[in-house]
């Protein structure tokens, strides 16, 4: 079963890492819609989704990002067909575990971004940082730590994204939001981009294919 935002969030990105590299990544399209389709149980299809990149280096980049997709989905649709507490069973307490080093922020912000959904509101940056992830609260301070680049910098928003492109270069490399910045800011900068804001984001992006398919997962993920 894949969820609607889900597989449109993956065509998205696919279309936006073809538009911008040199690899033409839409024919995989339907390859990862099986993976994320698949019956299996979630490691089963976690290795279902490793041995499309595997068999497909050009497109390695986006391994992490897919992988937070495949989760999404799994708290979206696969979850329906398991026990309601399977959350807190010891099975998924050991998949947690098996997989505590894998997928990237860009999963909390889909989560919150479902939640924007259920209650109707639109997704704001300030929004975000405190009333999600809850970077004031003092028991959630590796939250704060790992935002500190972002939170630091909310000013963006009201800046051009040729600044947001000029502190990403800066942020160093064992930042955690070192390859998110860029793509995540600039789609709290404008949620809903036209064209030609696509056309500009693209144009200061660090890294084209990357930044423009987090970009084009973020804005189709409704």
């Amino acid at each position: 079963m894949i969820d609607p935002k889900v597989e449109s969030a993956v065509e998205a990105a696919l279309d936006a890492f073809t538009k911008y590299s040199t690899f033409i990544a839409t024919p995989f399209i339907d390859v990862f819609k099986e993976a994320f389709a698949s019956e299996e149980d979630f490691l089963t299809k976690v290795d279902l989704l490793d041995e499309v990149f595997d068999d497909y280096p050009k497109l390695e980049e986006l391994r992490e990002v897919f992988f937070d997709l495949l989760m999404i989905n799994f708290f979206s649709a696969d979850i329906k067909k398991l026990d309601e507490d399977y959350l807190d069973s010891a099975e998924w307490e050991d998949i947690e575990e098996e997989t505590l080093d894998r997928g990237t922020e860009l999963l909390n912000l889909l989560l919150y971004l479902n939640e924007c959904e259920e209650e109707e509101i639109v997704p704001e940056l300030d929004d975000y940082l405190k009333e999600f992830l809850l970077v004031d609260e003092d028991e959630f301070q590796d939250e704060y730590n790992i935002y500190e680049p972002v939170i630091a910098h909310q000013v963006l928003m009201e800046s051009p994204v040729e600044e947001i492109r000029k502190v990403a270069e800066r942020l160093p490399e064992d930042s955690e939001l070192k390859e998110l910045f860029y793509p995540v800011m600039c789609f709290f900068h404008n949620t809903n981009p036209s064209e030609a804001a696509k056309n500009e984001i693209a144009e200061h992006a660090l890294n084209k294919e990357f930044d423009m398919a987090v970009l084009g997962i973020l804005v189709n993920f409704k």
